[in-house]
């Protein structure tokens, strides 16, 4: 790998999460990759996601769709209209990164007349929810009150929950099939006193998982994967709060058709630090983003298992044209001007399928609303779930 060194401060704040790590790892001298991933990222004061490090944009570490362009959140709030018009004029974001998103909405929510009542946040992070404030403030000062932070998933909601790009960031289980059966990756601590992988046999809800995808154990080597039960049970646990209304999840990833091929036998996850990708995830402990591809199959099932309705499928690309994206780059004026080309070439980014256009998708889920959502008009793929 050819990274660029930490600073000497982050390395020491990698290094008081890495001691947090070994004690973990002192209880029963193994932790699964879960486990490892939920400390590594949301530890409080010292994960990745809830520690100081700039994360988002040209200076840290990767670039979202709301970083990229406004395009996107002025195209998807045409969705969000739609689904607030048939149910509550409220909406839900999770996970709102640097709130660059939620002052697009809102902008464009206020252009179109359709401004909800209420814009919840739900964010665990403080180092992020004082970005998103900050973020709000500047760009939207007049529309400050309508903005809400929350730390739990409301009891009783009614409107549009939005989450861009969190499933890929919920901790996942890692497995291995050989041979001799399906073991899970766990971390341990090695000779050195540095962390090192160990596997174990499966067990539990783990392994019926594992056994119910139904993957071929190898004659030779091995096949290894992921298993994402916590996006199940997040699933689940919103849609106890979801009364009436709409989800909208956009995230990379694949039906579970694709996830499982043979031909990805070392599976999706990634780090990401500074804009590298690497797959070294045990590297530098809260210093990088781990991820992992979605497995949309997993998460429709999981929403129609909790009593939602899957509403729509389809590629991030066929969702924006859906809900006018072409329109709203017309606004840009005149396309010989700097600004339309900009504009233009981030909405390349955003569809193309070599870039943004066919690796991310969007699945919606809901209940007590139309089942004929915009932004799947043309090109839905449920039935590739």
């Amino acid at each position: 790998m050819n990274l660029p060194a930490p600073p000497e401060e982050a390395l020491q704040h990698s290094h008081l999460l890495l001691e947090r790590i070994r004690d973990l790892i002192s209880e029963d001298g193994w932790i699964s990759f879960a486990r490892f991933m939920q400390t590594a990222l949301y530890e409080p004061g010292l994960g990745y996601y809830s520690g100081g490090s700039r994360k988002f944009g040209p200076g840290g570490d990767f670039i979202t769709a709301p970083e990229l362009t406004p395009l996107f959140g002025q195209a998807l709030s045409r969705q969000l209209c739609q689904i607030m018009a048939a149910s509550a004029p409220r909406v839900l974001e999770c996970g709102a990164g640097t709130g660059l998103l939620a002052a697009d909405i809102l902008a464009e929510l206020e252009r179109l007349g359709t401004l909800p009542e209420e814009y919840l946040i739900l964010e665990l992070s403080g180092e992020l929810r004082a970005r998103q404030f900050d973020t709000l403030a500047q760009k939207l000062p007049h529309l400050a009150s309508r903005v809400r932070w929350i730390d739990t998933l409301p009891p009783a909601f009614q409107g549009v929950v939005l989450a861009n790009e969190l499933l890929d960031v919920l901790p996942v289980h890692l497995l291995a099939w050989r041979a001799e059966g399906i073991f899970e990756r766990g971390v341990t601590v090695g000779a050195d006193s540095g962390l090192c992988w160990a596997d174990r046999p499966a067990q539990g809800k783990v392994l019926a998982q594992a056994e119910a995808l139904g993957i071929e154990l190898p004659q030779s080597g091995e096949y290894v994967s992921e298993l994402n039960l916590a996006a199940r049970a997040w699933i689940a646990s919103l849609a106890d709060s979801l009364e009436k209304g709409g989800v909208l999840l956009i995230d990379y990833g694949y039906p579970r058709a694709e996830y499982y091929l043979p031909s990805r036998s070392s599976g999706t996850l990634l780090c990401y630090y500074r804009h590298h990708a690497h797959g070294e995830p045990l590297l530098w402990p809260g210093l990088n983003d781990i991820t992992a591809f979605v497995d949309f199959t997993a998460i429709a099932e999981a929403g129609f298992e909790a009593g939602l309705e899957v509403l729509g499928y389809t590629s991030q690309a066929h969702f924006l044209f859906n809900c006018g994206l072409l329109e709203v780059l017309d606004r840009r004026g005149a396309r010989e001007s700097s600004d339309y080309i900009r504009a233009a070439r981030a909405a390349q980014r955003l569809t193309t399928p070599q870039e943004m256009g066919e690796l991310f998708k969007v699945l919606a889920l809901g209940r007590h609303i139309p089942h004929s959502l915009l932004g799947f008009a043309r090109g839905d793929r449920m039935h590739a779930l």
